[in-house]
């Protein structure tokens, strides 16, 4: 059985995906998100498959290999989170199970697209695949944005006070997602230009972000 039915579902209505691929990353891929922080989990990673599969009907590009790049893209926080883009490429391009469905050509192209997926990589992604992933995997929806932050300083930072979380949380949010960030968008006309305006006008406001900063700290810590 499936484990993520409604992106299984969702890509059948494509009628272009190979379901026996599908099959095989729902069951023996994507499993491996749940030992990922609450940041990169299983959650996560929907919606990077969900967000780039309707980029497809945008670019015209390859639902096989966009959904297995999705798919694959955070397969590296088993490591070092700060090379995590490039160990996900290589778990990508060492997987000799993939050959039933992409030729080496396809496969160097997805590699190269999932270690361009990262929002401080320092160039542009290589690839229109790349650009999707990429796009793809910017939730800059606020409340996922906030609440995100929040997961990934207690999960990775427990010692830290509830301030000092907030001072992490406040960094974060003014390196990337600010006017001077170095989050880029891709895709010309994207859901995310919207919403990163809406993200930007909350930072602008250090009131309205301490705001959002507590009640996503109090949320989880009363879930823990």
């Amino acid at each position: 059985m499936y484990i993520c039915k409604h992106i299984t579902e969702n890509i059948m209505i494509s009628n272009t995906a190979s379901l026996d691929l599908v099959e095989f990353i729902e069951t023996q891929i994507l499993p491996q998100y749940a030992a990922f922080d609450k940041a990169h989990n299983l959650e996560h990673v929907t919606r990077v498959i969900r967000r780039s599969m309707e980029l497809v009907r945008r670019t015209g590009t390859d639902i096989n290999m966009v959904y297995t790049i999705a798919a694959y893209h955070d397969l590296g926080m088993s490591g070092p989170r700060a090379v995590h883009h490039i160990t996900s490429g290589r778990i990508l391009a060492q997987d000799a199970r993939l050959r039933k469905w992409f030729t080496p050509e396809q496969i160097k192209i997805m590699k190269e697209a999932v270690e361009d997926h990262r929002a401080s990589a320092s160039h542009a992604p290589r690839s229109i695949y790349g650009k999707i992933v990429a796009e793809a995997d910017r939730d800059i929806v606020p409340e996922v944005v906030f609440q995100r932050a929040v997961q990934f300083g207690l999960s990775n930072y427990p010692e830290k006070t509830r301030e000092e979380q907030w001072e992490r949380f406040r960094e974060h949010m003014e390196s990337k997602y600010s006017q001077h960030g170095y989050i880029r968008l891709w895709i010309p006309g994207s859901p995310n230009e919207q919403q990163l305006k809406q993200l930007r006008e909350i930072i602008a406001h250090p009131d309205q972000l301490r705001a959002q900063f507590d009640r996503y700290y109090d949320a989880e810590v009363l879930n823990q």
